[in-house]
């Protein structure tokens, strides 16, 4: 199965130049959706991780249906102000201005062993600040999966510079 022919393109979404790539088809499709899931979570089966991290949205919806596979807990990561309880925050750089990543101050145990999922890489601005909000938080991240890849933006290799193992499914070309 080819999990790349079920993600639409959306051409100048959410500006004109870009190439939205939308997930929503990936996730109607019961196979592609559970090969996805496997695939996701396959380079990192049994490498004793004690909880996933989800990255708000999609990262909910991909991030919840893994720690369910590996029979883990899940974390949610929101943007400021989402989350209903005490946080802790990272602050990360946009590129008009700032933004902050949190989870509740009790979402981790010391030394767990953290996998972060989400539906794209592309800059790497959120997924950075996640792993430093985990290793704040007293998490190791044992890796990233994503479905998809942005090369040209250099996501991945930010990651990568960070010590940590990026597990994607595919790559478009682009913005």
């Amino acid at each position: 199965m080819d999990l790349k022919r079920l993600v639409r393109t959306i051409p100048d979404y959410p500006k004109p130049g870009i190439m939205f790539r939308d997930i929503t088809t990936l996730l109607r499709d019961p196979g592609g959706f559970r090969r996805a899931v496997d695939e996701l979570v396959q380079p990192f089966a049994g490498s004793g991780i004690t909880k996933v991290a989800g990255i708000e949205a999609r990262g909910f919806i991909l991030g919840g249906a893994v720690a369910h596979q590996l029979s883990v807990g899940f974390v949610p990561i929101r943007k400021k102000g989402k989350l209903p309880w005490q946080t802790i925050g990272v602050e990360y750089e946009l590129e008009y201005g700032t933004d902050e990543v949190e989870i509740h101050i009790d979402s981790l145990d010391k030394g767990d062993r953290i996998l972060i999922v989400d539906d794209l890489i592309a800059t790497g601005g959120t997924a950075v600040a996640s792993i430093e909000l985990i290793r704040e938080g007293g998490g190791e991240v044992v890796g990233c999966s994503f479905v998809i890849d942005l090369p040209d933006i250099g996501g991945r290799a930010r990651l990568e510079e960070m010590k940590v193992p990026v597990r994607t499914l595919m790559a478009f070309e682009g913005e």
